[in-house]
């Protein structure tokens, strides 16, 4: 990749991942400067939003790169403090994308069960059932730690008293992942409410069934009727 190309992706890229960290703010999933975003470019640099600024005043010279051991080599801005936890999913994982949030619902069911009940098929799009991380304070590496084991074959978990973390191929992949998972969380407390009432839940082999469908969505052939 040439010099001028390069920088061209790096700019496309921070464009991206400007865009990306105002819908978390947009769509309620955030608050002030709350949640972070990152995405892996040309190899180990990491575009990562800046710590303590509003995303609606984040501009193309404000773009921030780090290496995958931490160290800054764009910019001049300092890195979120959840660093160590996006490093920690890229140096693990083939993720290209991530995005954490303090989204309301599903911070409040990461207060109440070690896992996310299976109350819909949307479940089998993130691997599975959704596992809650154990608290650990933020920017630490415990809390790393236990992301990833929470996400092992997940592409998303929720972190105990915290927020969510999604990861994808793309930032948009990742943020669907994200805006899912909100809504599912969303969806099981509001169903939890009914009094004398318990949500019915997913078995694993309908889960299955359900990621086996969801393979091939969006790849039917042009004659099959609409889902």
């Amino acid at each position: 990749m040439t010099a001028q190309a390069h920088g061209d992706a790096i700019e496309q890229a921070w464009r991206d991942l400007v865009a990306t960290a105002r819908r978390t703010a947009a769509e309620g999933l955030v608050v002030g400067t709350s949640g972070n975003v990152s995405v892996r470019v040309d190899g180990d640099v990491v575009l990562v939003t800046p710590s303590g600024v509003p995303y609606d005043r984040l501009g193309p010279g404000d773009v921030l790169g780090v290496g995958l051991d931490g160290e800054r080599v764009i910019g001049s801005g300092v890195p979120t403090s959840e660093l160590p936890l996006h490093l920690a999913l890229y140096r693990a994982t083939g993720a290209r994308a991530v995005v954490h949030t303090h989204a309301v619902h599903a911070t409040a069911v990461s207060t109440l069960v070690s896992e996310l009940p299976p109350v819909h098929y949307m479940t089998a799009a993130l691997g599975g059932p959704v596992r809650v991380a154990p608290y650990a304070l933020y920017g630490t590496a415990e809390l790393a730690r236990n992301m990833l084991a929470a996400l092992r074959d997940r592409t998303a978990c929720l972190l105990a008293n915290h927020g969510t973390v999604a990861h994808g191929d793309t930032l948009d992949q990742a943020y669907d992942r994200t805006a899912q998972l909100e809504w599912m969380c969303r969806l099981w407390l509001t169903a939890s409410s009914v009094p004398g009432r318990t949500p019915a839940l997913l078995s694993d082999s309908q889960l299955a069934d359900a990621a086996g469908r969801l393979r091939d969505y969006g790849r039917r052939p042009p004659d099959a009727p609409p889902a």
